[in-house]
Protein backbone atom coordinates (compact mmCIF):
# COMPACT_ATOMS: atom_id res chain seq x y z
CA UNK A 1 0.00 0.00 0.00
CA UNK A 2 0.86 3.82 -1.15
CA UNK A 3 0.87 6.36 2.04
CA UNK A 4 0.56 9.73 0.22
CA UNK A 5 0.08 13.29 2.62
CA UNK A 6 -1.25 16.12 0.31
CA UNK A 7 -1.44 19.29 2.16
CA UNK A 8 -1.32 23.16 0.76
CA UNK A 9 1.83 25.30 1.52
CA UNK A 10 4.98 25.08 1.19
CA UNK A 11 7.42 24.23 4.09
CA UNK A 12 10.89 23.61 2.40
CA UNK A 13 14.17 24.98 4.59
CA UNK A 14 11.90 25.25 7.70
CA UNK A 15 12.04 23.33 11.25
CA UNK A 16 8.97 21.28 10.39
CA UNK A 17 9.95 20.50 7.08
CA UNK A 18 13.27 19.05 7.94
CA UNK A 19 11.03 16.88 10.69
CA UNK A 20 8.12 15.96 8.18
CA UNK A 21 10.97 14.49 6.17
CA UNK A 22 13.11 12.67 8.52
CA UNK A 23 10.01 10.77 9.59
CA UNK A 24 8.55 10.08 6.30
CA UNK A 25 12.33 8.90 5.28
CA UNK A 26 11.76 6.46 8.74
CA UNK A 27 8.31 5.22 7.74
CA UNK A 28 9.94 4.13 3.62
CA UNK A 29 12.53 2.53 5.51
CA UNK A 30 10.24 0.79 8.29
CA UNK A 31 7.50 0.16 5.68
CA UNK A 32 9.40 -1.50 3.13
CA UNK A 33 9.14 -4.84 3.92
CA UNK A 34 5.82 -4.72 5.83
CA UNK A 35 3.98 -4.06 2.52
CA UNK A 36 3.62 -0.19 2.54
CA UNK A 37 5.69 0.45 -0.91
CA UNK A 38 5.33 4.13 -0.92
CA UNK A 39 5.52 7.49 2.07
CA UNK A 40 5.38 10.50 0.20
CA UNK A 41 4.17 13.86 0.85
CA UNK A 42 3.43 16.46 -1.80
CA UNK A 43 2.51 19.95 -1.09
CA UNK A 44 0.66 22.57 -3.14
CA UNK A 45 0.45 26.11 -3.37
CA UNK A 46 -2.05 27.86 -0.88
CA UNK A 47 -4.41 29.71 -3.55
CA UNK A 48 -4.21 33.18 -4.73
CA UNK A 49 -7.55 34.20 -4.44
CA UNK A 50 -8.57 37.23 -2.03
CA UNK A 51 -11.63 35.26 -0.69
CA UNK A 52 -11.26 32.40 2.04
CA UNK A 53 -14.42 30.74 0.46
CA UNK A 54 -13.08 30.68 -2.89
CA UNK A 55 -9.14 30.02 -1.68
CA UNK A 56 -10.59 26.78 -0.23
CA UNK A 57 -12.78 25.46 -3.07
CA UNK A 58 -9.44 26.20 -5.67
CA UNK A 59 -7.43 24.47 -2.93
CA UNK A 60 -9.92 21.58 -2.95
CA UNK A 61 -10.28 21.19 -6.61
CA UNK A 62 -6.45 21.55 -6.61
CA UNK A 63 -5.83 18.53 -4.10
CA UNK A 64 -9.24 16.64 -5.59
CA UNK A 65 -6.97 16.47 -9.01
CA UNK A 66 -4.02 15.10 -7.44
CA UNK A 67 -5.14 12.36 -5.13
CA UNK A 68 -5.03 9.04 -7.01
CA UNK A 69 -8.10 7.49 -8.33
CA UNK A 70 -9.73 5.32 -5.77
CA UNK A 71 -7.48 6.17 -2.33
CA UNK A 72 -9.15 5.80 0.71
CA UNK A 73 -9.22 9.00 1.82
CA UNK A 74 -8.48 10.60 5.92
CA UNK A 75 -9.09 14.47 5.99
CA UNK A 76 -7.27 15.98 8.78
CA UNK A 77 -9.79 17.93 10.25
CA UNK A 78 -10.40 19.54 14.22
CA UNK A 79 -13.63 18.36 13.99
CA UNK A 80 -12.75 15.11 13.03
CA UNK A 81 -12.10 12.02 15.63
CA UNK A 82 -9.06 11.48 17.57
CA UNK A 83 -7.38 7.77 17.16
CA UNK A 84 -4.87 6.64 19.85
CA UNK A 85 -1.58 5.67 18.13
CA UNK A 86 -2.56 1.79 18.15
CA UNK A 87 -6.00 2.64 16.46
CA UNK A 88 -4.24 4.47 13.54
CA UNK A 89 -1.71 1.23 13.47
CA UNK A 90 -4.13 -0.94 13.11
CA UNK A 91 -6.23 1.06 10.39
CA UNK A 92 -2.99 1.67 8.19
CA UNK A 93 -2.55 -2.19 8.85
CA UNK A 94 -6.31 -3.32 8.37
CA UNK A 95 -6.07 -0.96 4.78
CA UNK A 96 -2.87 -2.76 3.79
CA UNK A 97 -4.52 -6.13 4.67
CA UNK A 98 -7.89 -5.70 2.56
CA UNK A 99 -5.57 -5.09 -0.53
CA UNK A 100 -5.84 -1.16 -0.41
CA UNK A 101 -3.57 0.15 -3.20
CA UNK A 102 -3.41 3.95 -1.98
CA UNK A 103 -4.13 5.67 1.10
CA UNK A 104 -3.93 9.39 1.25
CA UNK A 105 -4.15 11.96 4.24
CA UNK A 106 -5.51 15.47 3.17
CA UNK A 107 -4.44 18.12 4.90
CA UNK A 108 -5.91 21.76 3.93
CA UNK A 109 -4.41 25.27 4.23
CA UNK A 110 -4.55 28.21 6.39
CA UNK A 111 -8.35 28.57 5.94
CA UNK A 112 -9.22 24.98 6.06
CA UNK A 113 -10.33 22.28 3.84
CA UNK A 114 -14.04 22.61 1.23
CA UNK A 115 -15.58 19.41 -0.33
CA UNK A 116 -13.23 17.59 -2.59
CA UNK A 117 -14.93 17.26 -5.82
CA UNK A 118 -15.72 13.99 -6.87
CA UNK A 119 -14.64 12.31 -3.35
CA UNK A 120 -15.61 10.82 -0.54
CA UNK A 121 -13.27 10.30 2.54
CA UNK A 122 -12.97 7.49 4.60
CA UNK A 123 -12.37 9.49 7.76
CA UNK A 124 -11.98 12.43 9.44
CA UNK A 125 -8.84 12.51 11.70
CA UNK A 126 -8.25 15.46 14.57
CA UNK A 127 -4.97 15.06 16.48
CA UNK A 128 -7.24 16.60 19.74
CA UNK A 129 -8.94 19.51 20.48
CA UNK A 130 -6.42 22.40 19.86
CA UNK A 131 -5.97 24.02 16.58
CA UNK A 132 -2.41 23.25 15.08
CA UNK A 133 -0.70 24.99 12.82
CA UNK A 134 -0.58 23.28 8.95
CA UNK A 135 2.91 22.70 9.48
CA UNK A 136 3.11 21.21 12.82
CA UNK A 137 -0.07 19.21 11.51
CA UNK A 138 2.20 17.73 8.61
CA UNK A 139 4.93 16.75 11.36
CA UNK A 140 1.92 15.16 13.65
CA UNK A 141 1.51 12.74 10.61
CA UNK A 142 4.33 11.94 9.68
CA UNK A 143 5.75 10.89 13.45
CA UNK A 144 2.23 9.46 13.76
CA UNK A 145 2.52 7.36 10.37
CA UNK A 146 6.54 6.35 11.33
CA UNK A 147 4.62 5.25 15.06
CA UNK A 148 2.64 3.43 13.51
CA UNK A 149 4.74 1.39 11.32
CA UNK A 150 6.83 0.79 14.21
CA UNK A 151 3.67 -0.56 16.31
CA UNK A 152 2.98 -3.25 13.53
CA UNK A 153 6.65 -4.19 13.06
CA UNK A 154 6.68 -4.88 17.18
CA UNK A 155 9.64 -2.21 17.34
CA UNK A 156 10.62 -0.49 20.16
CA UNK A 157 9.83 2.96 19.31
CA UNK A 158 6.92 3.10 20.59
CA UNK A 159 6.37 2.66 24.14
CA UNK A 160 2.70 3.04 25.58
Amino acid sequence: MRLWIYAIGHMRGTPEGQLCEDFCDRARKMGRNMGFTAVALEELAVSKHRDPAMRMKDEAERLSARLPEGAHLVLLDARGKGMTSEDFAEMLGSLRDVGTKDLAFVIGGPDGLAALPGKKAGRSLAFGPQTWSHLLARALLTEQVYRALTILAGHPYHRA
